[in-house]
């Protein structure tokens, strides 16, 4: 059974030893949907809600995007504005890299702003 989002949710809360209440209160949500969230009866809340829980666990949001489908709003808005960056994703997409050559791609990356 694939893990689900509300229990990778539960598990970097734990770890951060943050309560349900607390982070509901850090990230203004009710209490009772990261509950729910949590013991998944609700679907995986907005990207940009997922960023405020990431950002009081202290941790990087990236899995918890793609565990929801989601993606953040800056990054829609810095893809949606650059025809470069669209083909770029196709692109990469088309390719179907492995997780080694997206390293490389990313180290590639780098240096061409050094």
């Amino acid at each position: 059974m694939p893990i689900t989002f509300g229990q990778v949710l539960r598990e970097f809360r734990r770890a951060q030893n943050v309560s349900q209440r607390e982070l509901a209160e850090k990230t203004d949500v009710d209490f009772s949907y990261i509950s729910k969230i949590e013991n998944d009866r609700l679907p995986p809340p907005a990207a940009d809600t997922i960023m405020k829980i990431c950002e009081v666990l202290e941790i990087p949001p990236e899995q918890l995007l793609v565990l929801a489908g989601k993606v953040p709003t800056e990054v829609k808005a810095t893809i949606g504005s650059s025809e470069g960056a669209i083909q770029f994703i196709r692109d990469a997409r088309a390719m179907k890299l492995t997780e080694d050559e997206w390293q490389k791609l990313n180290k590639q990356l780098k240096r061409l702003r050094r």
